[in-house]
């Protein structure tokens, strides 16, 4: 081999290495990340019940709750009745109505000393207990208050009232109108709903968009 032949073989065997060096130092740089969507529903859950006073144990659960009591008016008696909802755990953020229709309100005592006791009429104690009157369009909507409750990871207990109380100068032949069951408007009736709070401006917007209708 010639000093040319062996000089030119020594330089093709320089550019290669380089070459080959170049090429090791183009490897591509590269990197991955991703983002996966899960879902999961939301709930919202209520229960109303009442304690059972009467003996009746009608629906009653293990707790001792009822659906429904009978009572035997007395003028001047007070009845302990303490209707509650139950939100269940977890349920999402909501706005929870009651509608209540007071049958008894002509023979109901009003806010009051009776037999030296403090009474609050039932719809006074409703908003004592937190409860607000809903108001849709500038007017109250007869009979329906409303709470704004939060996520929890527990049961909330809202108590609606807690008695009710005949007046004292009532007669006998009042009362034995309510004794019948022939006349539906003579109870006390208790509704609860409940609507996520979400996607709706107030209390108002959702019972308009939901049970109002």
């Amino acid at each position: 081999m010639t000093r040319k032949t062996k000089a030119l073989t020594m330089a093709l065997c320089a550019v290669l290495l380089v070459v080959t060096t170049v090429f090791a130092t183009m490897a591509f740089l590269t990197s991955q990340d991703s983002v996966t969507n899960t879902f999961t529903v939301g709930e919202i859950s209520l229960t109303l019940d009442e304690k059972d006073t009467d003996g009746s144990k009608t629906d009653t659960t293990t707790d001792g709750r009822d659906k429904a009591n009978e009572y035997h008016l007395l003028p001047s008696s007070t009845y302990e009745k303490d209707p509650t909802v139950h939100v269940a755990a977890n349920s999402e953020d909501c706005y929870v109505y009651v509608k209540v229709t007071n049958g008894i309100a002509e023979v109901e005592a009003t806010t009051g000393n009776y037999d030296d006791v403090e009474y609050k009429s039932i719809s006074d104690q409703i908003k004592t207990l937190g409860w607000k009157q809903l108001v849709v369009d500038g007017k109250e909507v007869v009979g329906v208050y409303y709470q704004t409750v939060s996520k929890a990871k527990y049961i909330q207990e809202l108590v609606v009232f807690k008695e009710f109380k005949i007046k004292g100068d009532v007669s006998n032949e009042e009362l034995a109108k309510y004794a019948t069951k022939t006349d539906d408007t003579k109870i006390i009736e208790v509704v609860a709903y409940a609507v996520q709070s979400a996607g709706f401006d107030d209390a108002a917007d959702a019972w308009s968009n939901t049970f109002g209708n």
